[in-house]
C-alpha cells in the first residue's frame, strides 16, 4: 500500500519518541510530498500497518515497531532463490519452438475479387 510507506517514511523522518500523531503525519505528508490524503484512506492504511505488525499504536500516536526497521536483509535472501527458477524454465520452451518451426505450410495465396462493370 503507498499510503502506508507515506506513513513509514513520515514516521521516521519526524523522529518523535513518543510516536507521531495522525494531525503531524498528514501535515508531513502535505508539506514534504505535496499529496493530501483522505481521512477513510488514512485510517485503513494505519490499520493495515498495525494488522501486518509495521506500526504499534501509543495512545492517539503511532510509531514503527521494531520489525519494521530491519527487512532489508530478508528480501535480499528470496532474490537468489528465485533466479535457478528463471534457468530451468527456457529449456522447456525451447523444445516446443523447434516442433512448431517443422509444422510450418507454405503460405497460400488469395485470389482477388472480380469488379463488376456499371453502367
Amino acid at each position: 500500500m503507498a499510503t502506508l510507506e507515506l506513513v513509514k517514511e513520515s514516521i521516521l523522518a519526524l523522529k518523535d519518541r513518543t510516536g507521531s500523531s495522525l494531525p503531524a503525519i498528514n501535515k508531513w505528508i502535505e508539506s514534504e510530498k505535496k499529496k493530501v490524503i483522505k481521512k477513510h484512506v488514512m485510517k485503513a492504511a494505519l490499520k493495515s500497518g498495525l494488522e501486518k505488525g509495521v506500526l504499534v499504536q501509543v495512545k492517539a500516536s503511532y510509531k514503527l515497531s521494531a520489525e519494521a526497521k530491519k527487512p532489508p536483509k530478508k528480501k535480499a535472501a528470496p532474490k537468489k532463490k528465485a533466479a535457478p527458477k528463471k534457468k530451468t524454465a527456457p529449456k522447456k520452451k525451447s523444445a516446443p519452438k523447434k516442433k512448431a518451426a517443422s509444422k510450418k505450410k507454405p503460405a497460400t495465396k488469395k485470389k482477388s475479387a472480380t469488379k463488376k462493370k456499371t453502367s
